[in-house]
């Protein structure tokens, strides 16, 4: 179990990484009418987790943690400029690498390893926020299995926040909706585990259209 203690650090809201500020574009479904109660949010959240965005981010950590331990440095390279790529709109951009960079600072600051360091050794540039965080499982010795799941909860439980603020459900709603996620998290994350870059994508279309729909907004309350 204390293996786990740096993870729930790391994935906590009070880690500086400002994970309240986006909202995934659940703000902008949310003002067209697509999410408004507890079924219709849990079919939105459990489409991110199986077949969207969060499936993704946890292969592109799991095969990071793997380039890592290989010391492959060029196929290291690919995962941190393919993450970036797979941001499918400025918003979504701009969520994963805020994220990452600032993850990258505050554990350079209070958690140091080896692999981040080195990981911003081969890539300067800004960093994806699953490709940050599993150099900091991987230099930490954290199993895989269970970063891969608390990443995946993290993702959900930030939503379900940024769904209660909204007004889409309530808070006991949302934990019940959390709950009901977690054997598809499971799921997703023990897919992830064995899966390769060759094994990315996704069919979340609404959910990317959102992205996109929420950049020009009018009155908003989350930065995605």
């Amino acid at each position: 179990m204390a293996a786990h203690l740096p993870l729930m650090v790391w994935l906590s809201p009070s880690f500086p990484v400002g994970a309240f500020a986006y909202s995934h574009g659940l703000e902008w479904s949310f003002e067209s009418g697509d999410l408004h109660d507890a079924q219709t949010l849990h079919d939105w959240l459990d489409a991110l987790v199986s077949h969207g965005s969060l499936r993704n981010d946890l292969i592109l950590f799991a095969c990071t943690v793997r380039v890592l331990e290989s010391r492959d440095d060029a196929a290291l390279t690919e995962i941190a400029e393919l993450a970036l790529a797979l941001a499918n709109s400025a918003e979504r951009r701009l969520e994963t690498v805020t994220q990452g960079n600032a993850f990258v600072s505050a554990l350079r600051a209070a958690w140091p390893c080896a692999t981040v360091d080195h990981l911003k050794q081969v890539w300067p540039g800004d960093v994806a926020y699953p490709v940050a965080v599993a150099a900091a499982s991987a230099g930490h010795g954290l199993p895989l299995p269970a970063s891969l799941e608390a990443y995946g909860l993290a993702f959900v439980a930030n939503l379900v926040s940024a769904s209660v603020r909204l007004g889409i459900v309530g808070q006991t709603d949302g934990q019940k909706l959390t709950a009901a996620l977690v054997p598809a998290l499971r799921a997703a994350a023990a897919e992830a585990a064995l899966s390769t870059l060759e094994d990315l994508g996704g069919c979340c279309y609404r959910s990317d259209l959102a992205s996109l729909r929420h950049e020009t907004q009018y009155s908003r309350l989350f930065r995605s």
